[in-house]
């Protein structure tokens, strides 16, 4: 199959990349990377998650947020929410798109949210069903697509069965997350292929972290497949909850370098994603994790 010609990246950086971090990070901050995100040309940028702030108290300024970005013509600004009670408070807010996220694995589905696999699949459908009634797009993210921390081993049959189902409950993406890492371009291209017999190839996604290398490898073997959108975080913010010291997030501007090498359209401009993962670093006061990033950087410091 030929790669694709133009690739949609969504940022997960404001939510997935900042909701482990430690240190308390300003709203004013994380509306003003939303913006220089919008600046840099992404068009769907992962704003905050409407969950309990006991649980992750990094989002626990989702309403204001949300009341101040800066709203940009033809760009989406997609919440998380796990449930009907972070619904409504994520339409209060005025979220015009949410995400729901669910597992591959029984054990992981249990240990963070103390349901199975099913039971979790059966709460996201009444989340689902008023969204679509009040016009709010839904896209759907399966978790441990490649592995897990507590089971291991995850079958490709298993992924399918969990993104077919929030495809079927009328998610019009889904995002397929290899959330320890430790996929590999073979295992990825298997999985994708078990998933498309369930859902069309063009309403998938991939979102991989970097925990061992792997991620732009597993996107370029996704490309190969057919795959054109892939979820990326500004400077790879975010690390593996489960795996001490390791790289989380695939950093956007490692994506992004990779599109314009393959002559792939994502209409970002790749400087500006550069300079807002220096901005955002710099204010956690630490380097970008992004390798694309430094190069570029120490070679502007050289000139």
């Amino acid at each position: 199959m030929s790669l694709p010609t133009r690739v949609r990246i969504v940022e997960v950086g404001p939510r997935d990349g900042l909701q482990n971090e430690k240190q308390a990070v300003a709203t004013e901050v994380k509306v003003e990377l939303i913006r220089r995100l919008g600046e840099a040309g992404l068009t769907a940028i992962e704003a905050t998650a409407f969950v309990s702030p006991k649980w992750v108290p990094q989002m626990a300024d989702n309403a204001a947020v949300m009341a101040h970005i800066e709203r940009r013509p033809g760009v989406a600004y997609p919440v998380l929410v796990p449930n009907e009670k972070g619904l409504e408070a994520a339409l209060a807010a005025g979220a015009t798109e949410i995400a729901v996220f669910g597992a591959a694995s029984e054990a992981f589905s249990q240990k963070n949210i103390n349901c199975s696999v099913a039971e979790s699949l059966e709460r996201f459908r009444p989340v689902v069903a008023v969204a679509k009634q009040r016009d709010v797009r839904v896209r759907g993210y399966v978790s441990c697509v490649l592995g897990c921390p507590y089971q291991g081993e995850v079958k490709p049959a298993a992924v399918a069965e969990v993104a077919g189902a929030l495809f079927d409950m009328g998610c019009y993406e889904v995002s397929l997350g290899d959330t320890i890492g430790a996929g590999t371009p073979a295992k990825a291209q298997a999985m994708i292929e078990a998933v498309a017999r369930r859902v069309p190839l063009k309403m998938l996604a991939g979102h991989y972290h970097d925990t061992y290398g792997m991620a732009v490898a597993n996107i370029y073997a996704s490309l190969e497949m057919g795959v054109a959108v892939f979820d990326a975080s500004v400077a790879g913010l975010g690390g593996c909850p489960y795996a001490a010291g390791a790289s989380g997030n695939v950093a956007t501007e490692d994506v992004v370098w990779l599109m314009n090498g393959l002559g792939i359209e994502t209409g970002i401009d790749l400087e500006k994603v550069v300079d807002t993962g220096a901005w955002i670093s710099a204010a956690l006061g630490r380097e970008p994790n992004s390798k694309v990033a430094r190069a570029l950087l120490a070679k502007r410091a050289a000139a």
